[in-house]
């Protein structure tokens, strides 16, 4: 049982240490620098009638 257990074990190792070190690529598989933060999402306005609209405009509301 011990040797299985440990059997196990390092193969829950094996498996889980190349999709921590994977490297970043693009789009198109190119090898890149990884990024520390992710992007900022992009804000988004509703108006009262709760509809998209543009931000800056009257009675848009960010959400």
């Amino acid at each position: 049982m011990l040797k299985t257990a440990l059997a196990a074990l390092a193969l829950l190792a094996i498996a889980s240490t190349p999709a921590a070190a994977a490297p970043c690529r693009n789009a198109k598989g190119k090898f890149i620098k990884c990024a520390t933060a992710a992007p900022a999402k992009p804000v988004r306005c509703k108006d009262t009638k709760s509809k998209f609209a543009k931000c800056g405009t009257a009675g848009a509301k960010a959400i």
